[in-house]
């Protein structure tokens, strides 16, 4: 166990997807008992899904310190921002259909076919009362009822109750830490999980599926490099910071997050190139990148919404309408809900396939490709998280340029 700990997870799950394959060969079609493997461990994940998410955004709502106009600016930064990637990623899934390429067993489940109905598929998915959404592990449910608390208990600082709400923050964090903890004994088990998933695709269907899934990693990286673009022309319609001073100024912290793959990891980075190298003021830096990087994940919502549709072409459970808009819904609050670790967006994901009734055994077969496309997709954060603080810092410097001053 000493010497597994010491391996980095992607190298063990790297391993996983090697050893999978020939154990698949052997095995062959008797490699779909293994299944119990991998469901075992997606079930310990999806049991954890609930409180990481419930835990990091009450504490997200919690702890920041959100006021004024440049605050509200901000959030209508972020989310628009965040609904353009999710609806990117949407629309290159629906045009290229990479999860065509990849046929993979049909889920046992039959795919729900009723027609959209935004009150019953989106308001009706509002808790109806407040123990049922963690009973039934209802991930909309218990958001809505960790929001609510959030923004009830936020409301009454600065009163009588500032020491109770202190120590409330304390014990959230608290609880947050151990879920991490404990999600980080199941992240142990996660290469047993691809072994499993591979070792049962190649003992039932062959290669085929695990070289196609080529396809997905093309359309992901397309569709980041659009959400780039809409941030390039954001940046020059509502920005002083040119795109040139943007790239360069900021070239640390791209590099810093594509190395660590972790937004988190690269925050103090991305705040020394905001303030000292873009020159943006020290309000717009503190509020942009300290408070707006919690929220902002960008790359991880366009990638799970991705990832959920190619799934659903993948087994032929192609998802209607209304399911695409739970999709936008679920991968909106999971973004924000990521903890800014990079294992924390499998477990998200879990609670965007449950939103819409995928099945989530078949998500680690990604993981395999997600050394890659993690590193990608948390550049893509960051550069939007610089961007944002960008446009807030508005159409005119703090002071002015050393050309304009000789």
């Amino acid at each position: 166990m000493g010497f597994l700990q010491r391996v980095p997870l992607v190298v063990q799950i790297v391993i996983g997807l090697v050893l999978g394959v020939p154990l698949g060969l052997l095995l062959g079609k008797d490699a779909g008992q293994l299944k119990l493997v991998s469901d075992l461990i997606l079930q310990l994940l999806r049991l954890l899904a609930t409180p990481l998410i419930f835990l990091s955004l009450f504490h997200a709502i919690l702890t920041t310190n959100i006021k004024g106009r440049l605050a509200g600016r901000m959030m209508w930064i972020l989310m628009s921002n965040t609904v353009i990637a999710i609806l990117i990623g949407i629309g290159v899934a629906n045009l290229l259909m990479p999860g065509q390429h990849v046929k993979l067993p049909a889920a046992a489940a039959a795919p729900d076919k009723k027609p959209f109905d935004p009150v019953n598929d989106l308001l009706g998915k509002i808790p109806k009362d407040f123990l049922g959404p963690f009973s039934t592990n209802d991930i909309i449910g218990v958001i809505c009822i960790g929001v609510g608390l959030a923004l009830a208990i936020k409301m009454l600082k600065g009163g009588k109750f500032d020491a109770q709400i202190k120590s409330l923050e304390t014990w959230v964090d608290f609880g947050l830490q151990i879920t991490l903890k404990m999600l980080h004994w199941v992240f142990a088990l996660v290469p047993l999980a691809v072994l499993a998933v591979v070792a049962r695709v190649v003992g039932t269907t062959g290669f085929e599926p695990l070289i196609k899934m080529g396809w997905f990693v093309v359309s992901v990286i397309l569709a980041l490099l659009l959400m780039c673009v809409v941030y390039v022309i954001r940046l020059r319609l509502g920005s002083w910071v040119s795109i040139k001073q943007f790239f360069v100024g900021a070239a640390d912290a791209f590099a810093m997050a594509f190395s660590t793959a972790s937004s988190a990891a690269t925050l103090p980075v991305t705040y020394a190139c905001a303030k000292e190298k873009l020159k943006l003021r020290e309000e717009s830096a503190s509020l942009g990148v300290m408070v707006g990087g919690t929220f902002n994940h960008d790359g991880t919502a366009l990638y799970e919404a991705m990832a959920a549709l190619f799934i659903s072409q993948a087994i032929g459970q192609h998802l209607s309408f209304s399911q695409q808009m739970v999709v936008v819904l679920m991968a909106v609050i999971a973004s924000v809900g990521a903890a800014g670790i990079p294992e924390a967006g499998l477990v998200t994901m879990i609670a965007v396939f449950n939103a819409v009734h995928l099945p989530i055994e078949y998500i680690p077969l990604l993981l395999p490709l997600d050394w890659f496309l993690d590193r990608c997709r948390t550049t893509i954060n960051v550069v939007g998280d610089l961007a944002s603080t960008c446009i807030l810092d508005g159409k005119t410097p703090a002071e002015p340029l050393a050309e304009a001053a000789t």
